[in-house]
């Protein structure tokens, strides 16, 4: 089972986070597009997602929506990750049912830190 699918269409930022990530001893996927990331889930059964709302394909929204929709996906636990920190896309995240929500730029620390938050939190 993989741990964390990242799903990010910026290359630095992806290769970034995969990095820091897989230093920290999970194991990690990553998918560059909406579409990519709803195969992936169904695929790997991640216990977890970054997921960035401005992707191609498919927004990050529409793939949370998908993820919830689905029965076998309830204990994947979902933060948003993403540039769009306005109040209203943290409240349309939340009324999705997203786990967490993370404003880029962040510190590394704090994606760490998050991950391992609720990974203990959904698998404990």
């Amino acid at each position: 089972m993989t741990d964390i699918l990242i799903v990010e269409d910026e290359p630095a930022i992806l290769d970034s986070l995969s990095f820091i990530l897989g230093r920290n001893g999970w194991t990690v996927a990553s998918a560059r597009d909406g579409d990519l990331a709803l195969e992936a889930v169904r695929r790997l059964k991640p216990r977890m997602l970054l997921l960035d709302i401005m992707l191609p394909k498919k927004s990050g929204l529409d793939v949370l929506k998908a993820i919830r929709a689905d029965p076998g996906m309830t204990k994947t636990a979902v933060v948003v990750l993403t540039a769009r920190g306005q109040q209203y896309d943290r409240e349309l995240a939340a009324e999705l049912n997203a786990d967490g929500f993370i404003t880029k730029p962040y510190a590394n620390t704090d994606v760490v830190a998050e991950v391992r938050r609720m990974l203990a939190l959904h698998h404990a």
